[in-house]
């Protein structure tokens, strides 16, 4: 990880963060569209009469932004966990950017 944050600038970062947000996870993590093809074969072969299940039924949303525009603070929040889910450190301190309007 090291490695990625020295050679990837905040910019091109954020611009993966975004497009990660409204296609999904990136890597190993993109296996939902195989299981969600794998559930609707299980589900079909299981099923009764009716209609029959289909791979976007079992397809997470992973468009969270359809929710309108975020606060400062929201972004912030969202941010941080990012950061977390990538074993990223918090340089902020209590009272900084998240106590004012930076």
């Amino acid at each position: 990880m090291p490695e990625l944050l020295a050679r990837t600038s905040s910019a091109e970062l954020t611009e993966w963060m975004a497009y990660e947000r409204v296609t999904g996870p990136l890597g190993a993590e993109r296996l939902d569209a195989l299981f969600a093809t794998l559930c609707a074969t299980v589900a079909n072969t299981a099923r009764a009469k009716g209609r029959k299940a289909e791979p976007k039924d079992f397809m997470p949303t992973w468009d969270q932004g359809a929710k309108g525009p975020q606060d400062w603070r929201e972004m912030l929040a969202a941010v941080k966990a990012y950061n977390r889910r990538i074993g990223g450190t918090d340089s902020t301190t209590e009272g900084g950017a998240a106590g004012g309007d930076a």
